[in-house]
Order: structure tokens, then sequence, then C-alpha cells
């Protein structure tokens, strides 16, 4: 496999950069990745950048043209990927436009598809995910909160937790259990697109841990759900639900935001000088760093690995996550590194008047801990790699 792009993947990485350059707002740090959520400022420039980006159709790069795409390569929606996280630019619903979309291409009817798919590549609509429930993490298939068919309508009743951007959102896709008495649990799930409007739900914020609202709380208490709002069938949410995930852990966004904050790391240790010399002269300093810029390179290849294989319509299940565990434990080992290199400017936030870099290294440093554990952790991921990628008996 040779991940060397292409010409014309190299001009169009020129474009994206140089439209950043252009319209972002002059200044922008932006927000690490979630926080979008959290601050209205940021919800709004989001919501303008979508529109650009829709407009552009950058949102639906490589998507069949009869789904609102321009049928690119999919190495060109990875560059592009790649370059909004490096940029930190706001624009792109990761839960609608790299997870959902793809999942509705593969699974969905041509009804689903025709509804929800043009408002994705538009930038005019935000989705969130309904997974966990406050007893189910990474054992995603004990999953509790039921579906009961009733007519033409799916009646659910149950609670999920940690949904990101719910309090944002209009729309919500989750796993439900339709069928309690299936022999094996992951047998008895069903996958729903439900609109956040409907009466029943209830959304409550929590709080991060800077005190900011962004994973929230919610409730479903005999929301009617529309039949036609069932994607892959009835009982077979658990591999709609595992294609999904595929495409949330396989994404090249978290090594480009960590190689930005390398990147920014780097620059920092040039210009701050210790005793007359920089930063980066100090032996121990300049190993470290030279191992973050090794494994963020490792990480970028283990992701194209994956991307390549998603361009051949494969489903990179054991390969995405090898690439989710190695590049959320390395979010991890640059943020340790970032307040390491920053000593006592670490854990400044962007409030106080001698914070460096933005805060950006304090809040990836908070933020980092959760990566390992969102989207399955680190030690579920394992197992997934062992049984389905190394095919080893399970415990």
């Amino acid at each position: 496999m040779d991940f060397r792009l292409t010409q014309e993947e190299e001009a169009f990485r020129k474009e994206v950069r140089q439209f950043f350059r252009e319209e972002l707002p002059k200044g922008w740090i932006g927000p690490v990745r979630e926080t979008i959520y959290t601050r209205d400022d940021f919800w709004s420039e989001h919501k303008r950048m979508a529109r650009k980006l829709g407009a552009k159709v950058w949102l639906s790069l490589s998507w069949p043209q009869e789904y609102g795409g321009l049928a690119r390569p999919h190495m060109e929606q990875i560059v592009f990927n790649e370059e909004t996280a490096y940029h930190r630019a706001p624009g792109v619903d990761g839960y609608g436009v790299k997870m959902l979309a793809p999942t509705l291409i593969f699974f969905g009817t041509d009804e689903q598809k025709k509804q929800h798919l043009g408002p994705i590549a538009r930038g005019e609509i935000a989705w969130c995910e309904g997974y966990s429930e406050p007893e189910t993490g990474s054992d995603l298939a004990s999953v509790k909160t039921r579906a009961v068919k009733e007519g033409n309508y799916y009646v659910i009743n149950g609670q999920k937790l940690w949904t990101t951007g719910a309090h944002r959102a209009q729309w919500c896709f989750l796993l439900a259990r339709t069928n309690p008495d299936a022999p094996k649990k992951h047998h008895g799930l069903s996958f729903f697109l439900v609109d956040l409007k409907t009466p029943g739900i209830t959304v409550r914020s929590l709080m991060d841990p800077l005190g900011r609202p962004c994973a929230n709380e919610v409730f479903f208490e005999n929301a009617r759900v529309p039949e036609e709002n069932l994607v892959g069938g009835e009982n077979n949410g658990w591999q709609v639900g595992n294609a999904l995930l595929s495409f949330e852990r396989s994404g090249i966004e978290l090594v480009a935001f960590g190689r930005r904050c390398l990147d920014d790391m780097m620059g920092y240790a040039r210009s701050r000088r210790v005793s007359g010399r920089p930063l980066n002269w100090h032996p121990i300093m300049r190993q470290r760093l030279a191992e973050m810029a090794i494994e963020s390179e490792t990480a970028r290849l283990l992701t194209y690995r994956v991307a390549w294989m998603q361009s051949r319509m494969l489903m990179p299940i054991s390969e995405a996550v090898m690439a989710k565990v190695f590049n959320t434990e390395l979010l991890q080992r640059i943020a340790n590194t970032g307040m390491q290199l920053l000593e006592l400017y670490g854990p400044l936030t962007e409030d106080s008047p001698w914070v460096q870099l933005s805060g950006v290294i304090a809040e990836e440093y908070i933020n980092a801990q959760g990566w390992t554990i969102a989207g399955g952790t680190s030690e579920i991921m394992r197992t997934v790699i062992a049984t389905s990628g190394l095919n080893m008996p399970r415990a």
C-alpha cells in the first residue's frame, strides 16, 4: 500500500488550506473538538462555516453524486478531514457527516437517504449519538432502552447518557432493544433515527470538567418514532451500529489535532529560552518531542490504512480499532509531554493573562483522558483486536 498523495490530492490540500486561511476569523485558535458545543460563539461560527463547506460540497466530497456528493476519491475526503482538524476549524458535524452519512449509504433505505443525506451535506443539521446508558458503556450489547412496535410506530422508553451535543442537535441516532428474548443480547437491538423534537424526549445537559455544557442525559418517555426511521431492519442494529463505530474510530481527526498540538509545542520549545538557550536544546525534552513526532507519523499511517480499505468498500473493523487505540493513547502522551514542556504555565486556561498556547494543552490534558474511554475503552478495543483481528478465542 502506497499512501503518498497524487498531484491532484496535494493540490486539493493546498486549496483547503487557503480556504481556511481566508475564512476563519483572524487569530482563530478554535475549540478543542467537542468544545464546539460548549459556547454560543463557537456554535455560531460552526453553523456559519458548515453552510460554507456545504456550498463547496466538501462535507460530502466522496459520496456518490446521487446522494449529494462529488464522487471524489476517498483519500480527498481524508485530506479534507485532516486539514479541518489541523486548523481546528468548525463546520463539520462529526456525528452526521463522519458517522451517520456513510452508515446510511450502506444500510439506509432510499427514503432515508433522500430525507437525511441532503441536509447533512449542506451543513443544515446537527446530529448526536445515543449509544451509552447509565449501566451500558463499553458493553454496548447490554442496551436497556426499549423500542416496542405499536402500529406504524416504535414506542421508545429509556435513558441515554454522555450524549455529546444533544442540547445543540436536531436529530439523534440510537440503539434500542426490540427483542428482549433474543438468545444473544446483541441479536435483539435495532438502530433508529429520532427527531429530538418528538414528544416524550427530554435533554438535560451535563457539565464538562471546566463547568461547561457538553455531554447530556437524554430521557425517552413513550416517544413515538415512525417505523420508517428504523435503519437496517428490526433486530439488525448490532451490524448497523458496529459499522457506524468503525467510521467513528477510523477518523484522521485525532491524529491531525494531536499533530497540531505537537507543532505548537515545538514552536514554543524553539522560542522559549532557558539559561540563554532554547528549550528544545534540553536533551530530554528534545528526545520526548522526537518520540511524539515519530508516533504521530505512525498514527497517521495506521489511519491511512483504514481509509485505503474504506476506499475499496471494505469494512476495517479490527484495523479501525487498532488506529483508535493507538491514536487516543498518543493524544494522552502528547498532552502529558505538553504539560511537562510548559511547566507551571501548563495548567493555565485561556482566561489567564499568563496563558501559553492559548490554553489548548491544559484543555487537552483534561479531555484526552476521556478519549481512551469514548467510543470503546482501550481495554475493550484490545479484546476486539484479539478476537476479530487475530482470531484468538474469547476468554
